[in-house]
């Protein structure tokens, strides 16, 4: 039988830290009210409270029980809050942009992001995962869940909604897996109906840390079987990046 308290204990948590950080910051505004709004696909001014405070409770649900994808979710937050201050304005998505802006010359906040993301993950599974092969295929999910998640954050409440679609398969698994996963659906659903109202978003900060913090329950929770299958996806999906934005933007059209 499979023991739902602790999942459940997480998912808890989770949510509850993430309305009482977000609370907390609209409340002090670090850097003044003006640093934490954005104008959504719509024109509408919205707060990136959300994003920031999803990310510190990913992360700290995550290091809980796995220091290491704690780690990794931190890093992908902060990459991602670099990416919201740095890369404000810049159109670009998907690697190939990103990459393709290197090759001439210009390191973009995107490729920061991208090589730190990954960096992060590729050290995380090597502490997740204990043979070469194994570590490596982590590291391409860790990475690859963030960046996907990431991807899918092209309308309101797409990616917090792809996080809790995703990440409820894994709490169907005993292990740490489950617990990291509650941890992640916990913060997306706390802020779900704040982004799908067009109050809040999640930014990159909070998609690729609730991104990360789902890859690394799919490391906690597979062998070496399910990690193939994750990473063979997440790497289809990255190539594919400009449809599978296009796809989540038109399961958004009103």
């Amino acid at each position: 039988m499979i023991e739902r308290a602790p999942r459940a204990t997480a998912f808890g948590l989770s949510a509850a830290l993430t309305r009482a950080t977000v609370t907390a910051l609209r409340a002090k505004a670090p850097g003044g009210p003006g640093r934490w709004e954005r104008k959504n696909y719509a024109g509408r001014t919205v707060e990136l409270y959300a994003g920031a405070a999803s990310a510190l409770a990913a992360t700290l649900g995550a290091g809980r029980i796995r220091p290491a994808a704690g780690v990794a979710v931190a890093v992908a937050g902060a990459c991602g809050a670099y990416d919201d201050v740095a890369g404000v304005g810049d159109l670009r998505r998907g690697f190939r942009a990103h990459l393709s802006a290197l090759r001439d010359g210009e390191v973009t906040s995107g490729a920061v992001k991208l090589f730190g993301v990954s960096a992060a993950g590729l050290v995380a599974g090597a502490f997740l995962k204990e043979r070469p092969v194994d570590k490596l295929l982590a590291g391409v999910v860790i990475a690859g869940a963030a960046h996907f998640v990431n991807l899918v954050d092209v309308h309101p409440g797409r990616a917090a909604a792809a996080v809790l679609a995703l990440g409820a398969p894994g709490l169907l698994r005993e292990g740490p897996g489950a617990g990291i996963a509650a941890t992640a659906m916990g913060a997306a659903a706390a802020v779900l109906p704040d982004d799908l109202g067009e109050r809040a978003m999640i930014g990159d900060t909070g998609a690729h840390a609730l991104g990360a913090a789902l890859g690394a329950a799919v490391v906690a929770g597979n062998g070496r079987a399910g990690l193939v299958a994750h990473a063979a996806a997440l790497v289809a999906a990255a190539v594919y990046g400009d449809k599978v934005s296009e796809a989540a933007r038109a399961s958004g059209a009103r």
